[in-house]
């Protein structure tokens, strides 16, 4: 198993002065009293509805609901890509809301991470290439110890001449996590990313986000809407009509499935 994320570079800030201001510990993201509004008069759409939760640093979370429960809208509020109509997201002890977009778009570039069903990978560039792209669209310098440790655990060393045309899905995701790691994000938002694989494949890809927590030290936030994929992680955040009803701790396949189902009658 490899060693701690100290080794290797920014340690994960465990203590500070919290969101509220009180000194403790900082989470890898959190949300206080979080609503986005869509439209107004009949047409409002209340997208999530008074959303307060905290992700420890290091933990793998999933997040699940039914279609429209504000899944998606959570997921980019946590990027900065949403700005909320009222409360506030706090990536570490940075408020994100005030922020102005250019530096929105330099906190995404180098403190999240981001994983996608599609891979979205440029086909022009090699393996290794895809992977720095973002150290070279920032212009911050290649850690060599850093790289060949994130190549080795999404074990693709043996690829790295390769375009993406000449690799499977399953590779190509493992190139795309990759990528969202080579800039020791604070976060890694993952959105379906088994979504385009076979069952096979997708378990193979998420016990890899799984061992990038416990063995570098990553916070993962995992969109889904398979059981089997939430039990993977560690915690599962249940959404219905842009609330948060609950959070569901170890899970299994079985329990996820049984709370999806009856999460209208929260």
């Amino acid at each position: 198993m490899a060693s701690g994320v100290g080794d290797y570079g920014r340690a994960v800030r465990t203590t500070g002065r919290g969101a509220g201001g009180e000194s403790g510990p900082i989470n890898a993201l959190r949300m206080d009293g979080l609503y986005k509004t869509y439209g107004s008069g009949e047409n409002q759409v209340d997208a999530l509805r008074d959303i307060s939760v905290g992700l420890a640093a290091g933990t793998f979370t999933a997040v699940m609901g039914p279609s429209g429960s504000g899944k998606s809208t959570f997921l980019h509020c946590a990027a900065g890509l949403d700005r909320p109509t009222r409360g506030e997201v706090w990536l570490g002890d940075t408020p994100l809301s005030t922020m102005r977009e250019t530096k929105l778009t330099r906190l995404r570039r180098d403190r999240i991470g981001f994983v996608f069903q599609a891979y979205n990978l440029l086909q022009a560039l090699t393996v290794q290439d895809n992977i720095t792209m973002p150290l070279r669209l920032s212009g911050r310098p290649l850690d060599r110890a850093w790289c060949d440790r994130v190549i080795a655990q999404v074990g693709i060393a043996d690829r790295l001449r390769h375009r993406p045309a000449e690799l499977s899905g399953g590779q190509q995701q493992r190139v795309a996590i990759a990528r969202a790691l080579i800039a020791r994000p604070d976060l890694v938002l993952a959105d379906e990313p088994t979504g385009a694989l076979d069952s096979r494949t997708g378990g193979q890809v998420l016990a890899l986000l799984r061992d990038i927590v416990t063995d570098m030290g990553q916070t993962v936030l995992m969109v889904t809407h398979d059981p089997v994929a939430a039990s993977f992680a560690q915690s599962v955040l249940f959404l219905a009509d842009g609330r948060l009803v609950e959070r569901l701790e170890s899970p299994t396949p079985d329990a996820v499935a049984e709370r999806m189902t009856h999460l209208g009658d929260r």
